[in-house]
This record gives structure tokens, C-alpha cells and sequence, in this order.
């Protein structure tokens, strides 16, 4: 019986994509320091393959993280219902694993200036109300 992923290789590989982006270095440069092709690289990224315990520890050290990186806030999903807390969003990596979002986030955060940070979330939140506002009603429900 083959093995499969699980959406836990899926949101550790999320998480050495945003890692690899937010460095600047290529899936060939990775793949290169791991002796590995980028497609390998590509298929740990999109959970397609799942990463062993030794990569990983290869993967944290030239990422320059710590293993706990690719863990926090990942549940094992095995909570009792009714119990169990909410799910955090997973916009955050979502946001961080495009290069859009990566160049976003780098621009904001060189802003050193409250209220034009907080101008530019109140734009962003009018932007999306609008957006959300155009979108036409969903009918077939």
C-alpha cells in the first residue's frame, strides 16, 4: 500500500516554501545544498512528497530556523469535538507562500511611520469591503 500525504506535509512544506522566499533563494539553490533536483524541492513544498526527520533538520539548518518553526500552531487534528479550540486561519502562509504577498508584507513592515501603517490597513480593509460588495449574489444556494 503506497503512503500519502497528509495536510500536515502539506503545511510544512508551506512553511519551508515562505522560509525559502522570505531568504531570497531559489528552489534550485535549496535543492543544490541538499543535492536534490528543484522538483524534489518543488514536491516537499507543495506536500506532494513528505520530508523526512533528517532533511528536515538539513532543510532548518540552511534556512537558518529552528526545527519548532515548521511546527507551531500545527494540531495533530485528534481533539474531542466541541472541545477543541478553533482552527487558526491558514491565510497567514497562504498570504506568505506567494511572491505578491511576500513583497506586501517586506514593504509593510519597512514602514517605520503607526499611522501610515494603520492608513494603509484601513485602504486594504475599505479595498476588500468593495471588493466583496461587487462580487454578484451567489444564487444557487
Amino acid at each position: 500500500m503506497k503512503k500519502s500525504t497528509s495536510t500536515i506535509d502539506k503545511e510544512i512544506g508551506s512553511r519551508v516554501r515562505m522560509r525559502r522566499m522570505s531568504i531570497g533563494m531559489s528552489q534550485e539553490k535549496l535543492g543544490e545544498m541538499l543535492g536534490l533536483t528543484f522538483q524534489q524541492v518543488q514536491k516537499y513544498e507543495k506536500g506532494t512528497n513528505r520530508i523526512s526527520v533528517g532533511r528536515l533538520v538539513d532543510i532548518a539548518t540552511i534556512l537558518g530556523v529552528e526545527i519548532p518553526f515548521f511546527f507551531n500552531g500545527i494540531r495533530s487534528g485528534r481533539g474531542n469535538p466541541g472541545f477543541a479550540e478553533e482552527e487558526a486561519p491558514s491565510y497567514a502562509s497562504e498570504v506568505m507562500s506567494t511572491p505578491e504577498g511576500l513583497h506586501l508584507i517586506r514593504t509593510f513592515a519597512s514602514i517605520k511611520n503607526a499611522k501610515v501603517r494603520k492608513s494603509i490597513v484601513q485602504l486594504v480593509t475599505t479595498l476588500a469591503d468593495s471588493a466583496e460588495a461587487s462580487q454578484p449574489e451567489d444564487r444557487s444556494a
